[in-house]
């Protein structure tokens, strides 16, 4: 990367969605889809796809200024039956975000770009965005996975 600090930044978003990627593995569709009982949760899918395409937009299509479709609505309606396609598509973005993040001058955290739904943003910010939200998405992923295996063993008999 061309700049320490971009490389930082890229270091913590890349660790965050590495972790809620990994947390999919070798879960089944119920496992995928489960939500915990409360208002408003989401399940392990939701929390992973949303955030991929939160960092895709935020990340490519805002602060490099590449293309990007995102249907942000979609995000949290999906219900699937395997986790293989995100993990596919995690590997590719993985590669595209850092490709694109090395090419990224440093003199461009500093610059305005007009973000979707928050209007003036600096590059700088963007990339806090994005390392924030991951880590938020991650935590709240790692407690849905443990309120899912509790209450898995709750319903098994002993």
């Amino acid at each position: 990367m061309r700049s320490r600090e971009i490389a930082t930044f890229w270091r913590y978003i890349a660790g965050s969605l590495d972790r809620l990627v990994g947390i999919l593995d070798g879960l089944g569709e119920q496992e995928l889809n489960w939500c915990p009982p409360a208002e408003a949760t989401n399940s392990l899918y939701t929390l992973a796809f949303h955030t991929l395409a939160n960092a895709e937009e935020n990340i490519l299509g805002t602060l490099c200024g590449q293309p990007t479709e995102r249907h942000r609505e979609d995000e949290f309606t999906r219900c699937v039956t395997q986790a293989t396609s995100l993990q596919d598509h995690w590997r590719d973005l993985r590669i595209r975000l850092e490709v694109a993040l090395s090419a990224l001058p440093s003199t461009e955290l500093d610059a305005a770009r007009t973000h979707p739904r928050r209007g003036q943003v600096e590059g700088r910010d963007i990339l806090i965005i994005v390392a924030r939200h991951a880590a938020e998405h991650l935590g709240q992923a790692e407690l849905t996975r443990d309120l899912m295996n509790a209450a898995s063993r709750k319903e098994s008999p002993r």
